[in-house]
C-alpha cells in the first residue's frame, strides 16, 4: 500500500498523517497510472421504479440516467451541462455510488468500483469527494465551521486532535478565509464564504476527484467568479480531477477543458470545451448555445427547440430522445421541402403530441369549434404545400383539429412526415472529429451535417 501523499506535491497540512489513520482510511492502492483515465464511466444506468398499490408494483422506470459514457484523467475538468432534469446530478451521485447504479461500469484508478463495500468504500470515497449546490444545507449549524471541515477526517480515522486543528486552519487559510474562523458558525459567513468552507471540507481528505455539483448557482456574479477562480487555482496546484455540474454553458466554458451535452440521460456530445462550443455539431447543443443571452445580437443566430416541453424520462421518446423538439429534424427521404416550412410542419406535429396547444385552439367547452382559417393562422401553415403527401396529411389533422379530434391530428400527421430520427436510435456518428449522437453523422443516413454559423 502506498500512501496518497507520497505521488503528489501537496502542503503538508492537507497530507493525511499516516501514522494516524485507520485502515478503514484507505490509503491509496497504487500511484496512478497514466496509461488509463482516473475515472471511467462506461454505459451507465441509473434507473428508478415507478411503483402502484398497497404492494408496491412496478409499473415503470424513470431512465434518469440511461447509457452515459465518459472519462477523466488526472487533473482534468471535464463538463457535464444541459437543463434540468437532463441527468446530471444522478449521473455524478452514481459515480460516486451514491446513488446505486442499475448498470454499465465505473472504474476508479483503473478497478472497478460497482461492487465496493463497508471500509473499501470508505476508501474509495475518501479519494473522490462532493461539493453540493446550496452551501446552506452542507452544515450543520450546530457544529463550528471548524468541527466541520474536520469532521471528514474523524471519520476516517484521525484521532489525534491537533492534527486535525492543523489541517483545518491551513486549508481555510488556502480558501481566502482565517484561521480565526474556525469557532465561527455557519450562519456568520456570506453564501460565497461557505461555498469557500464546502470547497475546504471536500479537500480536506486530500482527494484525486471532487465532483462539483452546480456550486455556484446559487451565488451572485462576483461571488461566483471568485470560487471558479479559487476552484481552479486549487484544482491546478493539488493536480485534482473535477466532475463539474452546470446548466451555465458559461460557467462551463470557463472552468472545464472538456464537456459533456446531457439530455434526458444521455450524452448527446462531448469533446474539448473549445471545440464544442466553437462548432456544436448536435442540434441540442446548437439550441442550448443559440438561448444563452449575448450583449451582441450578431454573435450567434436564435435557435429555438420545435417544441417547449422536454418529455417525461419514465416514457422517453422513441429514437432520438431530441426528435420530438429537435430544429433539424431530418425529413423523409422523398419529401423536399425548404427548410423554414418543413420546421414548421414539424413545429405543428410535435406541438399537438406534447399537447402544447396555442389558446387559440385549446377545447373550451361552451364555444364552437375553431375553423381551418385559425388553425392554419396559429400554426403557421400555407394553404398549399409543395408535397402531395404531405399536404393531404396536414389538411387531414387541421380538419381532425376542427372536428375537435386531436388523436386523429396526431396519427395523420406522424403517417404523413415519417422520419429516421424517430425510427431508430443514434449512435456516435462517424462523421464527425468527436463523439456526436445524431443521424446526421451517420454516413447511412440522407442528411447533411450541421454547421455553424
Amino acid at each position: 500500500m502506498t500512501d496518497h501523499s507520497t505521488d503528489r506535491s501537496r502542503s503538508p497540512a492537507v497530507q493525511p498523517d499516516h501514522d494516524t489513520q485507520s485502515d478503514a482510511a484507505g490509503d491509496r492502492a497504487a500511484v496512478p497510472d497514466d496509461s488509463h483515465p482516473l475515472l471511467e464511466v462506461e454505459n451507465l444506468e441509473t434507473h428508478f421504479p415507478i411503483t402502484r398499490g398497497l404492494l408496491r408494483r412496478e409499473v415503470g422506470r424513470v431512465r434518469a440516467v440511461d447509457g452515459v459514457s465518459f472519462e477523466i484523467r488526472d487533473g482534468e475538468a471535464f463538463g457535464l451541462v444541459g437543463e434540468s432534469g437532463s441527468g446530471k446530478t444522478t449521473t455524478a451521485l452514481s459515480a460516486l455510488r451514491l446513488e446505486e447504479p442499475t448498470g454499465g461500469e465505473i472504474r476508479f484508478d483503473g478497478d472497478s468500483i460497482m461492487s465496493l463495500s463497508g471500509a473499501d468504500l470508505r476508501a474509495f470515497r475518501r479519494r473522490a469527494q462532493l461539493v453540493v449546490q446550496d452551501p446552506n444545507e452542507a452544515f450543520n449549524p450546530r457544529l463550528t465551521i471548524g468541527q466541520a471541515v474536520a469532521e471528514p477526517l474523524a471519520l476516517h480515522g484521525m484521532d489525534d486532535a491537533d492534527r486535525r486543528q492543523a489541517i483545518v486552519t491551513d486549508l481555510l487559510e488556502r480558501v481566502g478565509l482565517s484561521a480565526d474562523d474556525v469557532d465561527r458558525y455557519p450562519h456568520e459567513f456570506s453564501g460565497g464564504e461557505k461555498q469557500r468552507i464546502a470547497i475546504a471540507r471536500a479537500l480536506v481528505l486530500n482527494p484525486d476527484l471532487i465532483v462539483a455539483d452546480e456550486p455556484t448557482s446559487a451565488l451572485d456574479g462576483r461571488v461566483q467568479s471568485d470560487v471558479l477562480a479559487l476552484l481552479d487555482e486549487l484544482r491546478r496546484e493539488f493536480d485534482i480531477a473535477v466532475l463539474f455540474i452546470s446548466h451555465d454553458i458559461d460557467v462551463v466554458r470557463r472552468f472545464c477543458d472538456r464537456i459533456g451535452v446531457m439530455y434526458l440521460g444521455e450524452i448527446v456530445e462531448q469533446g474539448p470545451t473549445d471545440e464544442v462550443l466553437e462548432a456544436p455539431a448536435h442540434p441540442y447543443t446548437r439550441t442550448l448555445l443559440g438561448s444563452v443571452p449575448s450583449l451582441d445580437p450578431s454573435d450567434r443566430e436564435l435557435v429555438r427547440p420545435l417544441t417547449d416541453t422536454i418529455p417525461d424520462p419514465s416514457d422517453p421518446p422513441s429514437g432520438c430522445r431530441f426528435h420530438t423538439r429537435c430544429p433539424e429534424l431530418i425529413p423523409p427521404e422523398d419529401v423536399d421541402l425548404d427548410r423554414e416550412l418543413w420546421q414548421t410542419i414539424a413545429a405543428f406535429r410535435f406541438t399537438l403530441q406534447a399537447d402544447e396547444l396555442p389558446a387559440a385552439i385549446e377545447p373550451d367547452a361552451g364555444t364552437t369549434a375553431v375553423d381551418e382559417a385559425t388553425v392554419r393562422e396559429t400554426f403557421g401553415l400555407p394553404s398549399d404545400i409543395p408535397d402531395e403527401r404531405v399536404d393531404r396529411g396536414v389538411d387531414d389533422a387541421v380538419d381532425a383539429i376542427v372536428r375537435g379530434d386531436l388523436e386523429v391530428a396526431r396519427d395523420r400527421l406522424a403517417e404523413a412526415i415519417p422520419t429516421v430520427c424517430e425510427r431508430s436510435t443514434p449512435s456516435d456518428g462517424t462523421d464527425c472529429e468527436r463523439p456526436v449522437r445524431c443521424h446526421r453523422y451517420d454516413p447511412s443516413v440522407d442528411a447533411e451535417p450541421l454547421s455553424w454559423p
